[in-house]
């Protein structure tokens, strides 16, 4: 949009609004960062220091006075005598902004003329100097309320930037002085910002809310989630949709296109809705381990013990062309590059038909330790036939080797119907399930007997290697995500066990579409849901929900919890603390005044008396508020952020009255304008009974005697059980400040050094609290 102003005689100046700037309230950004604010004084509370009234024409003028009549705060500044529609308050920002960056500018605007119009729209504008304006942000305001005015924009790279000023102001009308109520209202401006826009991948719109399941996660992005269980904790592997998310200043990043991935993103959890972000494996790429691949898709992972020792295998595509392998020495490492190559190429006996694509890698080991590798996809020979999109024989099976990184034989090809990718093989009860999900139709007429499109369906059969043919078909596990969540794509699927149960994890575009408020740029986030069986061993389809799974078992918050372990969250990052490709450590950054996290069902027993919490303070003033069960709940505790400025330090509180089970809710509270801290874990403590114990021996006759004592320092009576291999004794009710003591003949002429149990309880402040004791004691040998 131009306009122009009234200017000297034979000078004109052009006026540019920039296309973000549309009339009313500009969408704010859902995932940004700012800088520091530009603006002196921007709430006015130092008067009008700082401001000056506009005067780029020589008929520029009006009166700024201090008001009490503030958004915030005690001050803000009323103009008053506008002789123009540019005469409002300005400030000179020479040295402050830059040519070629981008800014958030915000405003708040009231006016209240009863002859004025019952709707205005006002602008925030930069003059440059000469005849160069341009408007920064705009917002339409009700007469009689406060409004918000805000943009964003980019000041053009060979703009000069020597003598820019920005003002306030109504739009620009040739005679203003013809209907002054509507045009030159007098008007009232606080809380100005000018921040430099810095692109973040920080989420800080509500992306999951508490009590909801899925997605798993909303501080980052995961999609193509392949689950692998050990010793009780599920590890998902995620392809990290987050390394190609860049949200522009309106919130909204380009359409993600895959070819920047070349890490895998790990999370993992013991009961399904606490989740423990590990970060990323660098996988492929320059700075990746696997150098020789370009990307990482679609992981899964297995482990095979090798030569005696336990190793995990992680597979990744290397785009469509091929499928790779790292190896570690746990599920999260450290991962390291043992082939030196690809594993699957179109060389590989069998695996190409040079139409399909080599990729989505599905790991299975066998009850025997022989492993297999299901893979490909595609297949597409642009005939639009019948045949083509129903059987294009494009995934395939092959044997892996003892050592899983190579392989054995030539692939056999999987005949699945309107297969397109995502093959994954999992066991129960002696038969052996292959899913995959189903292609979006290659031209040709889909065969109603087979799945709908973009579903995962499902064959079923007696080995490992199938045969898998059309026979085998068995349904459909879970239909496209578009048909729960109003959100299509692609589809990608895993199965796992554990304690007894089956889960199928899927991925799903909910977390980009509460980014964006219902559109999505193909950034996925991994969903689970039980998975159930018909008595003769078909699934039950699965339904796509918010809802998740149960949590199958409390948290305990007497061990250390790492910060980056989250139900729901708001406004929160996470960042790796050391080495890229170590055993990771992760905290939680980007912590912003009113940023919250969570842990879903605490289990504190009789009580906890203490909560603690290992961070680095980057200001000072800093608290952690410590909530219960909702996060707008009373505070229960503040942990004071005190510790000394860019240094590691524990900081903690006592917490009185909290037992039983709860969701726990943390909230940052501090100086506004910049990250507090980084949080790097959590602990809760439980009062512990000033209970000591010795032990000794000596020899009586030809065996050995053992006594234990045990000596109560608190205030009231204890119970007491020591156990010793030779016997278990109980005192009841021991008084404070006594010692009772017990022999135990152990009828050895030898005794081996060892130790004894002691378990004391009481009541202490109406809770009943245990502490436990190991008493060493000495080995003797009688004679």
């Amino acid at each position: 949009m131009h306009r122009q102003r009234p200017q000297r005689p034979g000078r004109l100046r052009a006026v540019v609004l920039t296309a973000l700037l549309a009339a009313g309230l500009a969408v704010a950004p859902a995932a940004s960062a700012a800088g520091p604010n530009l603006i002196t004084n921007p709430g006015f509370e130092a008067g009008l220091s700082g401001w000056t009234v506009n005067n780029g024409n020589a008929t520029d003028s009006a009166t700024l006075s201090p008001t009490g009549d503030a958004h915030a705060g005690s001050g803000a500044v009323l103009v008053t005598d506008r002789r123009t529609t540019g005469s409002g308050p300005a400030q000179d920002l020479a040295g402050k902004v830059a040519a070629g960056k981008t800014y958030t500018v915000t405003a708040w605007v009231k006016y209240e003329n009863p002859a004025s119009p019952a709707t205005k729209q006002f602008f925030v504008t930069m003059h440059y100097g000469g005849s160069t304006y341009t408007n920064l942000g705009t917002g339409t305001v009700p007469r009689g309320q406060w409004g918000l005015v805000q943009g964003t924009f980019t000041i053009p790279a060979g703009q000069s930037v020597t003598t820019p000023r920005l003002f306030v102001e109504t739009p620009w009308t040739a005679d203003p002085a013809a209907a002054p109520a509507t045009h030159l209202m007098d008007f009232k401006v606080d809380d100005v910002t000018l921040r430099e826009f810095v692109p973040s991948t920080t989420i800080e719109v509500l992306g999951k809310n508490p009590g909801e399941g899925n997605p798993l996660i909303s501080h980052k992005f995961g999609a193509d989630g392949d689950a692998f269980v050990h010793d009780g904790r599920v590890y998902l592997y995620l392809t990290n949709d987050t390394q190609v998310y860049r949200p522009g200043p309106d919130g909204t990043s380009p359409t993600n296109t895959y070819g920047g991935i070349n890490t895998i993103t790990v999370i993992s959890s013991d009961d399904l809705v606490n989740w423990t972000d590990h970060g990323e494996i660098p996988v492929a790429g320059p700075d990746g381990l696997a150098k020789y691949a370009s990307q990482s898709w679609a992981p899964a992972v297995q482990s095979r013990v090798v030569d005696g020792k336990e190793k995990f295998f992680l597979y990744f595509a290397n785009n469509g062309a091929a499928t790779g392998v790292l190896v570690g020495d746990s599920p999260l490492g450290p991962w390291r590059d043992e082939r030196g190559s690809l594993l699957v190429t179109a060389q590989t006996p069998g695996a190409s038909d040079g139409r399909n694509w080599l990729f989505d890698p599905g790991v299975f080991v066998d009850d025997d330790g022989q492993g297999y590798l299901y893979f490909g996809g595609g297949g597409n020979d642009n005939s639009n036939s019948a045949e083509n999109t129903n059987h294009p024989k494009s995934t395939r099976v092959i044997r892996l080797g003892d050592d899983m990184i190579s392989t054995v034989g030539a692939a056999e090809t999987i005949d699945a119907p309107l297969v397109f990718e995502a093959g994954h093989v999992f066991k129960r009860q002696g038969k052996y399930y292959y899913s995959y999900s189903s292609n979006f139709g290659f031209g040709g007429p889909i065969d109603p007997n087979g799945p709908p499109t973009g579903a995962i369906a499902y064959l079923m059969a007696d080995d490992p290697m199938g045969p898998w043919t059309p026979r085998n078909y068995a349904g459909v596990i879970f239909k496209n995500p578009g048909t729960y969540f109003g959100a299509g794509g692609n589809n990608h699927q895993s199965v796992f066990e554990l304690n007894g149960e089956f889960y199928f994890t899927y991925h799903a575009q909910t977390l980009n579409r509460r980014i964006t408020g219902g559109a999505t740029q193909g950034f996925r986030s991994p969903h689970l849901a039980k998975l159930e069986f018909n008595a003769d061993g078909t699934v039950k389809e699965v339904i796509g929900d918010f809802a998740g799974v149960e949590q199958i078992r409390h948290l305990d918050p007497y061990r250390v919890v790492e910060a980056e372990t989250i139900a729901w969250q708001q406004g929160l990052a996470t960042k790796r603390l050391n080495a890229p490709n170590d055993v990771p450590r992760l905290a939680l950054h980007d912590v912003d005044d009113g940023d919250w996290t969570s842990l879903s069902s605490v289990d504190f027993g009789s009580g906890a008396n203490g909560v603690s919490a290992r961070v680095k303070p980057l200001v000072a003033g800093g608290g952690i508020q410590v909530r219960l069960d909702d996060r707008v709940g009373p505070v229960v505790a503040t942990i004071p952020v005190d510790g000394p400025v860019g240094e590691w330090t524990e900081v903690g509180t006592a917490l009185r009255g909290v037992s039983g089970v709860h969701d726990v809710y943390f909230t940052f509270t501090g100086p506004q304008g910049g990250d507090l801290v980084e949080v790097d874990s959590w602990r809760f403590t439980r009062p512990s009974l000033r209970v000591t114990g010795t032990a000794d021996t000596r020899c009586a006759g030809p065996n050995a005697k053992l006594t234990v004592h045990v000596t109560n320092g608190e205030r009231g009576p204890v119970d007491v059980v020591v156990e010793t291999p030779f016997g278990t004794k109980s005192f009841d009710d021991v008084e404070a400040g006594k010692t009772r003591f017990h022999p135990f003949n152990t009828r050895q002429s030898a005794l081996a050094a060892g130790s004894a149990k002691v378990t004391a309880k009481a009541v202490v402040d109406g809770s009943e609290v245990s502490t436990e004791l190991s008493v060493p004691y000495d080995a003797l040998t009688c004679r």
